[in-house]
């Protein structure tokens, strides 16, 4: 059992009135809003509202999977690490992620901004809208973390605090096991259409995506380059545009309680990945143009993540030994990091729990050529990626793999 309470609808007013700082955003007796909105796997999240139309946004870690239930544990410290990562991210980059005014570490609750005016990314992907600028947002969002909690903006102690205070062995196991070992290996909780079983079989039998993942998950579990968000994909970034607009004028990153001293590849890998997910939606509906544009997003996030870090370069600790040579081998070997990431992320996503509403809502008839041509694409970029790994080049096999194995 639990040793705090969580909170409900009915007990939320009470909670703010508790906290003066939040009772002075919004007033806990005159609430017009006030409900229970988490779809999400981990946490339960509240928005409420004023009269007077100021939000808050609560979230509560529960200590456990909310996707399984009590019989899979999980500390709710991740909520600290949430806030703790918002924190910093925040000081990078304000204007990408969620205020955070409050965290309540008694009871593991985060208070931030109301984003209700946003949409979820995947959700707006998945209903053919259009944000123009999130990518690149996203983009900058990552090159700014990557440099700005790294070895080349800290000096040593403070990056060794920082490490130490990010260690998340428990949420970092669950990607380790969900994301690079499960979809491989079943631990008894993948699923997939009766359709796709073969694709599934020929995926886990090819020894060549067996020793690519295991480098995967070595390159995660070692690589401890800056603090990355760790589940960066399009479910945990928020957007909005002005009506009639498709110009995004807000991009925001948030649920980054998977936050940790990790690889910068893993965080571009997942992006590419959701892209591709959301392509191979489009192209199973038909919707070729709007698929291709999907698979643009790549670039776009690549390019404005290597602007934003070349622009931080000059700063770094020690040019001395850190040159020009030495950042281009660097983003050469992220890029051939990011497909390997990109490939275990889009075959979780496929095999494994906690899948994508990309596929999952498709038609069964439609999802069957989806899920294959993911399967076709992780396994082509994992082997092909040190032949060069281009975001071109990703969108050319893409592409051709995706509308090659369309069904229905």
């Amino acid at each position: 059992m639990a040793d705090y309470e969580f909170l409900t609808e009915a007990t939320l007013p009470a909670y703010l009135a508790g906290q003066p700082d939040l009772a002075a955003r919004v007033d806990p007796a005159d609430l017009v809003e006030c409900r229970e909105v988490g779809d999400g796997n981990l946490n339960l999240v509240f928005l409420v509202r004023g009269r007077a139309g100021r939000g808050l946004c609560l979230k509560q870690a529960l200590p456990y999977l909310r996707l399984t239930g009590q019989g899979w544990p999980l500390t709710p410290d991740r909520a600290r690490h949430e806030a703790e990562s918002l924190g910093t991210y925040g000081g990078l980059t304000p204007t990408l992620v969620p205020e955070v005014y409050l965290y309540d570490a008694a009871r593991h609750i985060i208070a931030m901004e109301n984003l209700s005016d946003h949409l979820v990314w995947r959700t707006a992907l998945n209903q053919g809208l259009r944000h123009d600028g999130a990518a690149q947002a996203m983009g900058v969002f990552v090159g700014a973390t990557a440099f700005g909690t790294s070895a080349f903006a800290l000096e040593r102690e403070a990056l060794g605090q920082a490490m130490a205070a990010a260690i998340n062995p428990q949420l970092c196991q669950t990607t380790e096991d969900l994301v690079f070992t499960e979809p491989l290996v079943d631990a008894g909780r993948n699923a997939v259409l009766a359709a796709n079983q073969p694709d599934v079989a020929a995926f886990q039998s090819d020894p060549a995506m067996v020793a690519e993942m295991g480098l995967a998950k070595w390159l995660f579990m070692t690589k401890a380059e800056a603090l990355i968000h760790g589940d960066l994909h399009t479910g945990s970034v928020m957007v909005r545009s002005p009506a009639g607009s498709t110009v995004a004028d807000s991009v925001k990153a948030f649920d980054s309680e998977f936050a940790f001293y990790g690889p910068v590849a893993f965080d571009l890998g997942a992006l590419f990945a959701n892209y591709v997910i959301a392509a191979a939606r489009a192209f199973a509906l038909g919707e070729n143009e709007r698929a291709a544009w999907c698979l643009t997003l790549i670039p776009q996030t690549w390019a404005s993540f290597e602007a934003e870090f070349r622009s931080r370069w000059p700063s770094r600790r020690d040019p001395r030994l850190w040159g020009e040579a030495f950042l281009d081998n660097l983003f050469a070997t992220w890029q051939a990091e990011s497909w390997l990431f990109a490939a275990a992320k889009m075959s979780r996503r496929v095999i494994g729990l906690a899948k994508a509403a990309d596929i999952e809502t498709l038609p069964p008839a439609l999802r069957e050529g989806a899920a294959r041509g993911l399967l076709q694409v992780a396994q082509w970029i994992a082997t092909e990626r040190r032949k060069g790994a281009s975001p071109v080049r990703l969108i050319e096999i893409a592409c051709r793999v995706l509308i090659e194995t369309r069904t229905g």
